[in-house]
């Protein structure tokens, strides 16, 4: 029995959650706020920020959230500003956002489609959005599935849209591993009967992902070598 397949998260897991969102999110705030201190502070706190340090507090919600609710936790400072309009402006500014992958993407995933894996990606963010980050990275055309929560298999942590990859490749769940930095694409890909593989390139260390993941590596780099092992894991 071997692995046919791996579906991999997207915010911290092809690339880097820290070195992507964080200025992002820095900028979205700044600009939100116009120059008041105060409004700046309330924002942060709504979305788990810390303004000093310039990062995500391993807390937020944003982190393995929809945009949908990514929008809430921005509107709860910002209530003068419609939900909706919330949603739209994060998803345009989520499509410039400075995508930091953790390693160069297109000849690891070129090395692991060579083997012979369909490669997919299922995204808490909009597909569209999705869509235009790979693009942007140059890898949207090695990937035969991507989903987003507003692809209509639903969000995780549901195991629905991982099983929707499974479907459309025509691969039984088992023999597919869902990669993920979050609890989220862990414990999605547990009720989906999958290998789950967490990875540490997002805000979740070690002792929140692995009593849900069966390996946890460093990085995506990483899986070339972990693949024989999960092999040989598999038949045993």
């Amino acid at each position: 029995m071997e692995l046919q397949g791996l579906l991999f998260d997207k915010d911290g897991t092809l690339f880097d959650f820290g070195a992507t969102w964080n200025a992002w999110a820095g900028a979205l705030i700044r600009d939100l706020s116009e120059g008041d201190p105060e409004l700046a502070e309330r924002i942060a706190e709504a979305v788990h920020f810390d303004l000093f340090a310039g990062a995500f507090r391993p807390t937020s919600p944003i982190i393995a959230g929809t945009n949908r609710e990514a929008a809430i936790c921005f509107a709860r400072a910002l209530p003068h500003i419609p939900v909706d309009d919330l949603e739209t402006l994060l998803a345009t500014r989520a499509a410039r956002a400075p995508l930091q992958p953790p390693v160069p993407l297109v000849p690891l995933l070129d090395t692991l489609a060579g083997r012979g894996l369909r490669l997919g990606v299922m995204t808490n963010d909009a597909e569209s959005v999705a869509r235009q980050h790979l693009e942007k990275a140059g890898v949207l055309d090695r990937f035969t599935f991507v989903a987003g929560f507003d692809s209509g298999h639903g969000a995780k942590p549901s195991p629905a849209p991982l099983l929707a990859f499974a479907e459309a490749e025509g691969i039984e769940p088992a023999r597919v591993a869902m990669i993920g930095d979050s609890t989220h694409d862990l414990i999605a890909g547990r009720a989906a009967g999958m290998v789950t593989v967490a990875v540490l390139s997002g805000p979740a260390r070690t002792a929140e992902l692995a009593p849900h993941a069966d390996v946890v590596l460093p990085h995506i780099g990483h899986l070339p070598d972990w693949l024989p092992e999960a092999v040989t894991s598999l038949r045993g």
